[in-house]
């Protein structure tokens, strides 16, 4: 499937994962966007009291993959075959694409195409309702965490591309705060319940202390 390129930077590049209005997810993402309002992100992201965890992990990593989502859609038209013919972060991490279902082997690829198979897998994740129910009162799947936790791992490496490839860019269109402040919030919520192996976060290890330490 191609997609098109917008040149706005208001455009997301994958159709927005909307959360049914009325529905349980659908309060806990507003419960989430209030304490977001606070400015306290450590609290933010704690599990809120009587909340199921699952259904917590599960508003939320939908909720990041339409922040990602956007925050990519506004420098697609920095990032191509020609300026990032390889998935990288930074000189020392660079990415193959494999899923195990569609691509068993990790193949070489332009970031633009690695991240396209990244968030249409992603998105397809997010729309099982095996994986992702969106119904009250059914239950989420055995292996939901691990599930959500590659999610989250795949997720992070887009942010890791935009900060080490296309930081410019995002200064130049004034996201930096936008950036900044999403990708805070992410990093705390996969620190707080132990999402992401300390080893993956390794390319914004930097970034991700510094970040840390303004908040002790």
């Amino acid at each position: 499937i191609s997609f098109l390129f917008h040149k706005s930077h208001h455009h997301t590049f994958k159709p927005k994962k909307n959360i049914p209005e009325g529905s349980r997810q659908y309060e806990l993402l507003k419960h989430a966007e209030a304490t977001l309002g606070s400015g306290n992100l450590r609290q933010a992201v704690m599990l809120p009291e009587g909340e199921d965890l699952n259904e917590w992990i599960a508003v939320n990593t939908v909720d990041f993959f339409n922040q990602i989502n956007m925050l990519y859609g506004t420098i697609t038209e920095f990032c191509n075959e020609t300026t990032c013919p390889v998935m990288s972060a930074g000189p020392r991490y660079e990415y193959h694409w494999a899923d195990g279902t569609n691509i068993k082997k990790p193949i070489k690829c332009s970031a633009p195409k690695y991240i396209d198979y990244l968030m249409t897998w992603v998105q397809d994740q997010l729309d099982d309702e095996t994986l992702f129910p969106s119904k009250i009162g059914v239950p989420f799947p055995k292996n939901f965490m691990s599930v959500a936790k590659t999610i989250l791992k795949r997720l992070f490496r887009v942010y890791a591309h935009i900060y080490h490839q296309h930081f410019d860019s995002v200064i130049q269109l004034q996201e930096e705060a936008h950036l900044n402040t999403s990708f805070k919030h992410f990093i705390f919520f996969v620190q707080e319940f132990n999402l992401i192996d300390r080893r993956e976060l390794a390319p914004l290890q930097d970034l991700i202390e510094k970040l840390g330490s303004k908040d002790r």
